[in-house]
């Protein structure tokens, strides 16, 4: 995957100054894509992020903040990227938020919230990116869902409903760009040891009143037969595979990376 200066493709990882996205988005870095580093916070340190992918691979990589609740701001992120760099090539829709309770009790703020940013912000910067992709004749947008999006647990009905509902959009949007060089493919890891998946284990260790390690092997890890946490890197590695020319003829499908979760 790598490029010369002159015909470097642009990569756009929402949700990616930390866990899956900041791996993918090392990852295609050091493929030679160009990377827009994204998150709501605008910190110093997003910022230093963006400089040091640029600084290690000898890219070009900046930090647009764009909070993923708000249409505007997600459609904007895009715009924004083409504007800095010509185009955007490569979509990873990455953000996401979780929220644990049961569908009678939670909160209708945290509904909205997981919604928004789990599932429709993919729908807006898809809609911003499209265009651009379909007239360079070439683009890839890579959706990353969940086992949840294939499977459901309980308690768990926002991110599960907006998990499904990213694998039914990456699937039309694969339709409506067939045959136009672009495109649209899910990722649907199980359990990644990520910062979300880290306040999990502490919130299910104290419900349980177990320790760290009994929780992730009796309860975290019970769906997944492997009885391992995949990896941000091999997260990352399912996805730069779909950004390359020889996922050319896979789209509108989903990629499991869940030790064996979705197998039954």
């Amino acid at each position: 995957m790598s490029a010369s200066r002159e015909s470097r493709r642009t990569a756009v990882v929402t949700g990616s100054t930390s866990g899956i996205g900041l791996a993918i988005a090392e990852r295609l870095a050091s493929g030679g894509f160009n990377i827009v580093v994204n998150s709501y916070t605008d910190a110093e340190a997003d910022h230093a992020i963006a400089a040091g992918l640029a600084r290690r691979y000898g890219v070009e990589a900046i930090y647009v903040r764009a909070d993923m609740s708000k249409p505007a701001e997600c459609r904007a992120l895009v715009e924004a990227s083409a504007s800095r760099f010509g185009s955007v090539d490569i979509l990873v829709n990455n953000a996401g938020i979780q929220y644990v309770a049961p569908v009678e009790e939670f909160p209708v703020e945290r509904w909205n919230a997981i919604i928004a940013i789990n599932l429709s912000s993919a729908f807006h910067t898809a809609a911003a990116a499209i265009p651009g992709m379909r007239e360079a004749g070439w683009g890839r947008i890579v959706n990353i869902a969940s086992a949840h999006g294939l499977r459901a647990s309980p308690n768990k009905s926002a991110y599960v409903a907006a998990k499904h509902g990213v694998v039914g959009l990456t699937k039309t949007i694969a339709l409506e760009l067939a045959g136009k060089g672009v495109t649209c493919n899910a990722v649907c890891p199980g359990f990644v040891l990520t910062p979300l998946v880290e306040t999990q284990i502490q919130d299910r260790a104290r419900e349980a009143g177990l320790d760290r390690e009994t929780t992730i092997r009796d309860i975290l890890l019970e769906k997944q037969p492997s009885k391992e946490f995949a990896t941000v890197e091999q997260i990352a590695g399912a996805a730069a595979f779909l950004c390359s020319e020889d996922a050319a003829q896979i789209t509108g499908t989903t990629l499991s990376v869940d030790g064996g979760w979705t197998a039954a």
